[in-house]
């Protein structure tokens, strides 16, 4: 080898070796900014999203990346609004909003000072005005009092007087907890506050203090494993319900168990079959045996991350795995302070597959399938082909390698989704509903037993899913405890919130709830006209 040509490697070995030192410099700086925003030392937004020259430099880079044969493109146009945005802003309400007219209503009537002088009879009444305004009644606890008479039949001259007459009295209303203090619509109360406005029990004490009631938080949390238990067949029936669904969506999150050292990790799960169940599960573990002991029995589209606790349900083909592309994502979000042209690339292509994902929002399944493979498979192509070429030419140990790592290891279940319409395009649905225990977790810091853990999971499933319901939580689990004890069990998941409207309709579910005493009691009734003697 001539002496020039080894100058000359020498020399490009140089500036090679200038250029990883430079790039991993960069990326200990980014550690180090991560570390910050961790400690919180300084703010930065959470939000995945481009902002201001950012994403005029990634649409340009896309455009580069799906016409690489043009040799210059025209600029992209600012994306047009959809129907459902344009159709929102034109149904935004303007001013004051109506009450609704189901709330209670007292009538008040004003009259002018000369007409309280003068009297009705001296005046006729030609019209009126109405307006209305929110008022508020402290919440009374009611104490309802089940009077049994007792019957003897009177004797007749027929009757031989050595025969003493049977006593009658009417069997007791059953309780959800028999024999129990509090009635249905009591019972719901402190299960609607403690994990749909997550009140933990100690500032319910406090509350039921002030209305002059001595309620101790540990009498509740007796209350509410028993009615765990009661409810248990529900959350059972809703689980098999689930597993008949073509997919389903899973997620978990560490909650902390009290110990007697210290507080001991456990797991929240959550499992999503979109628009029909939404329970959630505890675990001490988050390993296979769980998800084994989770989804036993389910055939059929996982969407889940690349954890590897999913992988051995995947084997037998019997769970097919669905990649999310928010995790994908994430992962080049992640890289735009070490590599940001690499990462540009990436996350243009991932927003392109989103916004025809926003525009499939309504559509049947068979149009879905059709755009996908005209538009989207496209996409995803051009994708993982720049992920082969990029792979072997960035820097190991950095952000953009991880994210084009896992963007090749998760290659078919992240396509999956061009396989069946049905399916979505990420997990996000399940993270957003275990918000919920996340949320909890912030006020109640940790759970007090498994038992307190299996109550909160039941009931968080059965508040979660009328919220999907668009149900109404504290009378839905009003009535749910009115019925329950004596609910056929064949017919026990038409008491989910899924299908608790039709269930409503049944005549037999009518005049169950009917002649519940309790419940009665707690109906609101219409108040009389009040007429005021003041101005």
């Amino acid at each position: 080898m001539q002496d020039a040509e080894r100058a000359e490697l020498e020399a490009r070995l140089h500036e090679v070796s200038s250029e990883r030192d430079q790039y991993r410099l960069l990326y200990m700086q980014m550690l180090e900014r991560c570390a910050m925003l961790e400690r919180g030392i300084i703010a930065g937004k959470k939000a995945e999203r481009f902002e201001g020259p950012t994403e005029q430099l990634a649409l340009h880079v896309l455009g580069e990346l799906l016409a690489p044969d043009e040799e210059s493109a025209a600029p992209p146009e600012p994306p047009a609004k959809d129907e459902s945005a344009v159709e929102r802003e034109r149904r935004r309400p303007m001013g004051r909003r109506r009450i609704p007219p189901e709330l209670p209503r007292i009538t008040v009537e004003v009259l002018p000072l000369e007409v309280q002088r003068d009297g009705l009879d001296a005046f006729e009444r030609i019209g009126e005005e109405v307006s209305e305004v929110l008022e508020r009644r402290p919440a009374s606890v009611v104490v309802v009092r089940l009077v049994r008479p007792k019957f003897v039949r009177r004797r007749t001259p027929q009757q031989d007087d050595v025969t003493e007459p049977p006593v009658l009295i009417a069997e007791p209303p059953e309780r959800p907890i028999e024999r129990g203090l509090a009635g249905p619509g009591f019972l719901a109360d402190p299960l609607v506050r403690r994990w749909q406005d997550h009140l933990p029990l100690y500032r319910q004490e406090s509350i039921h203090k002030r209305d002059g009631l001595d309620l101790a938080r540990s009498t509740i949390c007796g209350w509410h494993e028993r009615l765990a238990d009661l409810a248990a067949p529900l959350l059972k029936a809703m689980l098999h319900d689930a597993f008949t669904q073509p997919y389903l969506c899973v997620d978990a999150t560490g909650v902390l168990v009290q110990a007697e050292e210290q507080c001991r990790r456990a797991h929240f799960w959550v499992l999503v079959a979109p628009e029909r169940q939404l329970l959630y599960s505890y675990s001490h573990r988050h390993d296979s045996e769980t998800t084994s002991r989770l989804l036993a029995g389910y055939k059929g589209y996982l969407v889940a991350d690349a954890h590897s606790v999913y992988d051995h349900l995947y084997r037998s083909g019997d769970v097919i795995e669905v990649g999310c592309w928010a995790h994908c994502r994430r992962y080049f979000y992640k890289a735009l302070g070490s590599d940001p042209e690499r990462a540009l690339a990436a996350l243009s292509l991932i927003k392109s597959l989103y916004r025809i994902e926003r525009s499939l929002k309504t559509a049947p399944r068979k149009k879905r399938e059709e755009t996908r493979r005209q538009k989207s498979l496209p996409i995803v192509g051009t994708f993982f082909e720049w992920c082969d070429k990029q792979a072997p030419v960035v820097l190991e140990a950095t952000p953009i390698a991880d994210a084009i790592r896992y963007a090749r290891n998760q290659r078919d279940a992240l396509a999956r989704f061009l396989d069946d319409g049905r399916l979505p395009l990420d997990n996000n649905v399940s993270e957003q509903h275990l918000r919920r225990e996340v949320l909890g977790r912030k006020n109640w810091l940790f759970l007090g037993s498994d038992e307190g853990a299996h109550a909160n999971t039941t009931f968080v499933s059965l508040l979660a899913s009328c919220q999907l319901q668009n149900v109404e939580p504290w009378a839905y689990l009003r009535d749910l405890l009115c019925l329950l004890p004596a609910w056929p069990k064949s017919r026990i998941l038409e008491l989910a919130p899924a299908f608790w409207r039709k269930t409503l309709e049944q005549e037999d579910t009518k005049q169950r709830l009917n002649l519940n005493p309790f419940r009665a009691a707690t109906l609101v009734v219409d108040f009389p006209i009040v007429s005021s003697d003041r101005p």
